[in-house]
């Protein structure tokens, strides 16, 4: 159950963040957002890179150091998954949470594990105007910090989830998310830190045990916006 847990914690945060962007206007009285920096629309357009441009721009083994081995690719899962409690979530449309990439068509991702141990980190690098970027990350973080608790039933499994915003590292690219998620399942418990950072059409997302997302996460968007 433990290495079921571990593998549905970041398989599933990357799918809710598989739905499409819709409205991105601010309401008045709506709470604030787990995004920080400047709106996505003040900035000037930047080229935009492709799949296997994004491919080149990801860690590998020689920029994390010893002990961390690349995750194979597991083929795409279409277990049913419910969303309980969190009705933003719901309406965001948790029930096709299974394709742990966002939407967007030029994208790149990698996974490793470390240390022979359960401590996972993922990276996701995704390019497109800046618009889509920050409208679609920011919905998504939003709708599920917005939720303290509630439950996801994937595959028939039932998962206990806990979020809480996470103020992000200021200084890095243009905006930045971050959030605190702990899965729990059948008498086990992983947490993941999740922090998103756009810089200018590319969005980084780093995920994973809180520790090595600090560790790595610096050296990411480095090498991400390198050639920018």
């Amino acid at each position: 159950m433990r290495v079921r847990v571990a593998t549905t914690a970041l398989g599933i945060t990357a799918a809710f963040l598989a739905v499409p962007a819709c409205s991105t206007s601010t309401k008045p009285n709506a709470a604030p957002s787990a995004r920080t920096g400047s709106p996505a629309d003040t900035f000037h357009k930047v080229a935009m890179l492709s799949s296997a441009a994004l491919e080149t721009r990801l860690l590998d083994e020689s920029d994390l150091g010893s002990g961390y081995l690349r995750k194979p690719e597991r083929p795409t899962q279409h277990d049913d998954v419910t969303v309980v409690g969190c009705p933003a979530l719901n309406e965001l449309g948790g029930d096709a949470a299974t394709g742990g990439t966002l939407t967007f068509p030029r994208k790149a991702k990698t996974a490793f594990t470390y240390g022979g141990s359960s401590s996972e980190i993922s990276e996701e690098l995704y390019s497109d105007s800046a618009n889509k970027l920050s409208g679609g990350i920011d919905r998504i973080f939003d709708a599920m910090t917005g939720c303290p608790s509630y439950q996801v039933v994937a595959g028939g499994t039932p998962i206990d989830m806990t979020s809480q915003k996470l103020l992000a590292p200021q200084g890095l690219g243009d905006e930045q998310w971050g959030q605190l998620l702990t899965f729990s399942a059948g008498g086990q418990s992983i947490v993941v830190k999740q922090t998103a950072i756009r810089d200018g059409s590319l969005l980084l997302i780093v995920s994973g045990s809180p520790a090595l997302v600090d560790r790595h996460l610096d050296k990411a968007l480095a090498k991400a916006t390198a050639a920018n």
